[in-house]
């Protein structure tokens, strides 16, 4: 990994953000350590940030809020860290615009794995040649990783972005819920992962997101994307 990926871990435990700090390091990163939300957004503008390791239950304002300022701005991969485990959490923080939710209980070395993934995706997805991909009213730009919806700029998190080219690579094609968490969350996480995800993309992809012209689920096996 190269030396140039900065990334930020934001959380109010020192011991922690020292610890992975230690560990991102080992693995080359760059890193940026911010004890609370405000000092993480001051890190963020003023730098050029490639990844965010965010902690969701901090003093004065939480991670969650953070995130949503964030993405009012930037797609950078965030990363969300909890102590919890709950389902509540882990959908709250995807459907705000998170690309992978992490436990605390998980080890230092699993949690860079997963920064390394991301970071890695979003590499691959940028260096793709030149493509437009046109289903009518929705054209993607792989090159740029501009997506537009009736003549509309429309802003994927890189998840997001990274699930949609999936699909318009391979209409018509069904992917399980099992290949979509071993290609996009290392076989780590659940159903409601990739149910939080393409709810989200519909939303924003769908005429009406209820019942989906685009993204169409197979009953009991995963989804597909219908072409037209």
């Amino acid at each position: 990994m190269h030396v140039s990926n900065t990334i930020l871990v934001v959380d109010d435990d020192q011991s922690i953000a020292e610890l992975l700090r230690d560990f991102l390091e080992n693995e080359n990163f760059h890193v940026l350590t911010a004890c609370d939300t405000a000092e993480a957004w001051v890190m963020f503008e003023q730098n050029a940030i490639q990844g965010i390791v965010l902690d969701i239950m901090m003093p004065g304002q939480n991670g969650f809020e953070l995130c949503r300022r964030i993405r009012k701005e930037s797609d950078v991969p965030i990363l969300f860290l909890s102590a919890r485990s709950d389902d509540v959490d882990k959908i709250r923080g995807l459907t705000l615009g998170g690309d992978d939710y992490i436990v605390k209980t998980a080890a230092p070395a699993e949690i860079v794995a997963r920064v390394k993934a991301v970071l890695r995706r979003t590499a691959s997805s940028q260096q793709s040649e030149r493509k437009i991909l046109d289903y009518g009213r929705i054209k993607m730009n792989i090159s740029t990783r501009e997506v537009v919806v009736e003549g509309k700029d429309v802003v994927l998190t890189p998840r997001e972005y990274e699930l949609l080219q999936l699909f318009f690579e391979h209409p018509r094609h069904v992917f399980t819920y099992e290949q979509l968490l071993a290609k996009f969350w290392d076989g780590i996480g659940d159903k409601h992962t990739i149910r939080v995800h393409l709810s989200r993309l519909r939303e924003k992809i769908e005429s009406d997101p209820n019942h989906p012209q685009y993204l169409v689920n197979v009953w009991g096996v995963g989804y597909r994307f219908e072409g037209g």
